[in-house]
């Protein structure tokens, strides 16, 4: 919900400064800002707001499963997600970073991690 009223908020600095050109003669100078304006809150989402929405406020983010690869978990360390999957043609469980506009993202390796085979319970 926040998401939307942060975009409406962009749109509505867009228009306005289309509007105030018009208004002022110069439709070049309000396109210009118009665009300012738009990139600027375009890169602010991508590289700031977006993760912060999605755990401070409850917003909507997808990430993809890469092919071969099963998902186990995901957490998140400050602002920044952690995503755990396993490759079982490799044997091995990888913990990808998705950081503020996947930037520095950090990636963990576990070797001859199989945590999808049932284990032996210990006997009573």
């Amino acid at each position: 919900m926040v998401t939307y009223f942060y975009w409406a908020a962009v749109i509505a600095l867009v228009v306005l400064s289309l509007f105030a050109g018009s208004r002022l003669g110069s439709l070049k100078a309000g396109a210009i800002f118009a665009g300012i304006f738009f990139l600027v809150g375009w890169f602010a989402y991508y590289f700031h707001f977006e993760q912060v929405f999605v755990k401070r406020f409850g917003g909507v983010m997808y990430i993809s499963v890469p092919k071969g690869q099963r998902h186990i978990g995901a957490t998140w360390k400050d602002d920044n997600l952690w995503v755990e999957n396993y490759d079982p043609e490799t044997n091995r469980c990888i913990f990808s970073e998705y950081s503020k506009g996947n930037l520095l993202e950090g990636r963990v390796i576990i070797r001859d991690c199989n945590p999808l085979l049932e284990r032996d319970a210990p006997r009573q």
